[in-house]
């Protein structure tokens, strides 16, 4: 076979030569195929020989190798495999096809993100920033995280700011930075998943460190998570405010916790996505920080998203508070991820820092209105018990047949058209506990008690515990 290429200076393609030998060249504008000899692969085989997923320079390799191809239907490695599916996603799955129901699994509001957020993006795709911008953030959004951050806890350079894709993406690229194979992490929960599960990915074992609920509602056994944090940890995993259980930890844990990290060399990755959704005393803006207490170049990574403050779940951005001396990695890890958060969405992202600070007042006062309402309708149920808690968005609650609450969920799903997510998916601790997210029309939670009051009646609960 002849194979005659017309170079293009970009993109390299493998190329198979008369003498049948895989050489490197550039990706083509134009192939002129010479005639195949007798007994030679025919062009058109050798192009249908690679599939639209499959690596031209692959495919060419097999030609050289045919015993060395890879097997169909190879797995992914073990570290993946073992990884657990959402929970959360099987109950809404099991709602689809089922008409007029709830939806109260996901943690985000039904509300839109705020018109003067979303007129500003706009603005910016009409001008035009739609290209690449530097793997931390532009300048413009980190110094306005920075003012931000440093009115909430105290001085803060945008030195110690990188912008990254949504607040998942900064704590994958936190425990990227710090944690490798055969590291111990440990984490508090019940948690969301991502936090336990983002240093099996990279080959760290977790060990948890539950909370505990009595009259009280959720609370930290301090001694207990300090006795796990042995000199042999890498890395604390904490969310506080916490989902799924509205959890916050007060200044004195925070306080006894950074010191014995310090002690042991231990780092802290604070997920602290929820901190503006706090319900504390008046003139409280926050719940408590670890930035509150620590310098900004010691072992501490504080991650944030413009996700719950602003209502801006479906556009992907957040940044991270950590030491100066990991930003040249971290751009590093930025760049192999996702090389920068859209451009467009950054200057969208100064605006909600600048400007919104009366829209997010305004949406914890309606939080907290709602979070009242609801887990007062809740205790008037027979077999609920529900304290209202501290911060985040959700009312994690005991309910009769919740000790298998993911099937408790799904037929609450099928039976009653109520969608809550289930205890088992932020670990076995939360067992026995569904989830409810509030951030919606008080109307439409007094629905949701309405359907949830007429399954227990039924007694549709006791037809999951069997």
């Amino acid at each position: 076979m002849g194979v005659t290429v017309f170079r293009s200076p970009r993109y390299p393609i493998a190329r198979v030569a008369a003498s049948g030998k895989t050489h490197f060249t550039h990706f083509t504008h134009r192939v002129r195929f010479q005639p195949a000899k007798e007994g030679s692969m025919s062009a058109s085989a050798a192009a249908s020989s690679a599939s639209p997923s499959t690596p031209l320079s692959s495919a060419s390799s097999s030609l050289d190798h045919p015993h060395d191809a890879p097997a169909a239907g190879g797995l992914a490695r073990d570290a993946v495999r073992a990884l657990r599916s959402s929970q959360i996603r099987e109950v809404a799955n099991a709602g689809f096809g089922v008409a007029d129901v709830l939806p109260f699994w996901f943690g985000e509001s039904d509300r839109a993100t705020p018109p003067f957020i979303r007129e500003a993006a706009a603005q910016a795709l009409t001008r035009g920033d739609t290209f690449y911008t530097h793997n931390l953030g532009i300048a413009p959004l980190r110094e306005a995280l920075a003012r931000y951050v440093s009115a909430l806890h105290g001085p803060t350079s945008a030195d110690n700011i990188a912008v990254t894709s949504a607040g998942v993406n900064a704590l994958m690229l936190a425990a990227q930075l710090v944690v490798g194979a055969g590291d111990r992490v440990v984490a508090v929960t019940p948690l969301w998943p991502n936090l336990v599960e983002i240093p099996k990915i990279l080959g760290a074992s977790v060990e948890t460190v539950s909370l505990g609920y009595d009259e009280r509602g959720w609370t930290l056994d301090l001694d207990a998570l300090l006795a796990a944090l042995t000199p042999e940890t890498k890395l604390l995993m904490i969310n506080s405010p916490n989902n799924p259980t509205g959890w916050v930890m007060t200044r004195d844990e925070q306080r006894a916790v950074l010191a014995h990290c310090r002690r042991h060399g231990i780092w802290i990755v604070a997920d602290e996505v929820y901190e503006r959704l706090y319900y504390g005393e008046a003139g409280e803006l926050a719940a408590p920080s670890f930035l509150d207490l620590a310098s900004r170049d010691e072992g501490l990574i504080c991650v944030n998203s413009f996700s719950k403050a602003w209502l801006m779940t479906g556009w992907r951005l957040g940044w991270m508070v950590a030491p100066r001396a990991l930003m040249d990695d971290l751009g590093k890890l930025v760049e192999y991820n996702t090389s920068c958060a859209p451009s467009f969405v950054q200057q969208a992202g100064i605006v909600a820092v600048e400007q919104g600070e009366a829209s997010t007042r305004a949406l914890v006062a309606d939080l907290r209105a709602s979070r009242d309402h609801l887990a007062a309708a809740l205790a008037r149920l027979p077999g609920v018990d529900v304290k209202a808690p501290h911060g985040a968005m959700y009312l994690f609650f005991r309910l009769a047949g919740a000790e298998r609450s993911l099937d408790l969920c799904k037929a609450l799903v099928r039976e009653a058209g109520l969608g809550l997510a289930p205890g088992s998916a932020f670990g076995p601790q939360g067992e026995g506990f569904v989830r409810w997210c509030y951030a919606c029309d008080p109307a439409r939670l007094d629905a949701g008690v309405e359907r949830l009051a007429r399954y227990l009646e039924r007694g549709g609960e006791r037809h999951v515990a069997r």
